[in-house]
């Protein structure tokens, strides 16, 4: 959410940045309606002041009825005051952060700029098969009887898949301590300020599941980064010094309401999936290097478990709504012949702490913290990777060897 004093001092750059990331909700609306709440909270507050001084003395009966006279025009003022606020909060909320400088513009993921590749891309001297055909082949996916048991976009891993994503997890876990992380079990089911204060909703509504509406009222999580993000809502945390660093590891539910068609075939876009996610908070003057160690991080991860990969640095156009700038790591897919998402690395200023209340103490002065979030592995699409790019002629797949000491040594998946 952006700071309503940002917006009156500069409404051209917010209706700027509305134009490039493609946002409809009228600044001069806003500004109107601000400027019509605090005309009546002004008059409110007159007259309670005329109020509290003619209540000090006492008052003569006429006396007594303006007083009453002037209680009721403060409760019209009041009572005025809740729609004009409601609406106000209505288009403030719908506003995206503010991009920064450095971000590219562009209307959608065209416009996103390739800065780095690392790796060197396979080459195959045989057929090679996508990780549907190999998941089938080494009895390690089970889409058929996911459809019969949930529907389409759900499915069993089976076998040595299995321990292959426990292995992601111990070591992608012991990766992010010994960067210096705090490890996380967080809650999947929380309650919609969570998801209001991560930005999530209004935006992505459509995509998150609710369940027991009208009882529990509670929302499956898409990411760990909504229950991260929401720890220390409501609190003025110590972060001078060093940024508060925290990774957790969560199962995720995404409806993928406007994907349909789209990857249907294997595992690479489902309704439910494992993730590691990395979350930080911390002040405004370390945020933005901040936000370059932490694509280092994951830079770091990918090339340790050898998957070639490029960085793209996301375009105005393809950025989400709480981002102010945001990288992707693209993995090889070799039997797509082209790179797809593994991980996003979004700065997300004060966006969310303002929705979220999270402040801190910068000598005598209170701040909004900022907030940085990124993909430390989402374990269906890690997995895609490593079988397609480490897959052999005689049909096996060999696996990464930091990840061989979480398996017993064992350096093959086969038949």
């Amino acid at each position: 959410m952006l700071d309503i004093q940002f917006i009156r001092e500069n409404p051209d750059k917010v209706k700027e940045n509305n134009k490039i990331r493609k946002c409809h909700v009228s600044v001069d609306e806003i500004l109107k309606l601000d400027e019509k709440r605090r005309a009546l909270i002004s008059q409110a507050d007159e007259k309670r002041a005329e109020l509290k001084a003619g209540s000090k003395s006492k008052p003569s009966p006429d006396a007594i009825k303006e007083l009453k006279a002037l209680g009721g025009e403060i409760k019209k003022l009041e009572e005025a005051l809740v729609p004009v606020e409601s609406e106000l909060r209505e288009l403030l909320i719908q506003l995206p952060n503010m991009t920064h400088e450095s971000v590219p513009e562009g209307v959608d993921e065209s416009g996103n700029q390739e800065i780095k590749t690392w790796g060197k891309k396979p080459a195959f001297n045989f057929d090679i098969k996508d990780h549907a055909e190999l998941g089938a082949s080494l009895d390690l996916i089970d889409t058929e009887r996911g459809a019969k048991v949930s529907g389409s976009r759900f499915w069993y891993l089976k076998n040595d898949l299995v321990m292959l994503e426990f292995a992601l997890m111990q070591y992608a876990a012991t990766f992010m301590r010994d960067k210096g992380f705090t490890p996380m079990l967080p809650p999947m089911l929380v309650r919609e300020p969570a998801m209001f204060g991560t930005g999530f909703f209004p935006a992505d509504k459509n995509e998150i599941y609710k369940v027991n509406a009208d009882e529990d009222d509670l929302y499956l999580i898409g990411t760990a980064e909504v229950p991260l993000a929401s720890y220390h809502s409501d609190e003025t945390i110590d972060i001078m010094k060093e940024p508060l660093k925290y990774f957790a590891f969560s199962s995720c539910f995404r409806r993928e309401a406007g994907t349909y068609g789209k990857d249907t075939t294997g595992i690479i876009r489902g309704h439910q999936f494992d993730k590691i996610e990395m979350f930080v908070f911390c002040n405004q003057e370390q945020s933005w290097e901040m936000h370059e160690d932490m694509l280092a991080i994951s830079e770091e991860f990918w090339q340790s478990l050898k998957i070639p990969y490029h960085v793209l640095l996301m375009c105005s156009g393809d950025i989400g709504a709480p981002n102010a700038k945001k990288y992707d790591i693209e993995g090889w897919f070799p039997a797509q012949n082209t790179y797809r998402e593994l991980a996003s690395c979004s700065h997300d200023t004060d966006f969310q702490s303002r929705r979220l209340n999270i402040k801190y103490k910068d000598g005598d002065q209170s701040k909004f913290v900022h907030t940085l979030n990124n993909t430390v592995c989402a374990m269906g699409r890690t997995m895609i990777a490593i079988m397609e790019n480490y897959q052999q002629k005689d049909g096996s797949i060999e696996i990464p060897k930091v990840l061989r000491g979480y398996m017993g040594g064992q350096k093959k998946i086969q038949a």
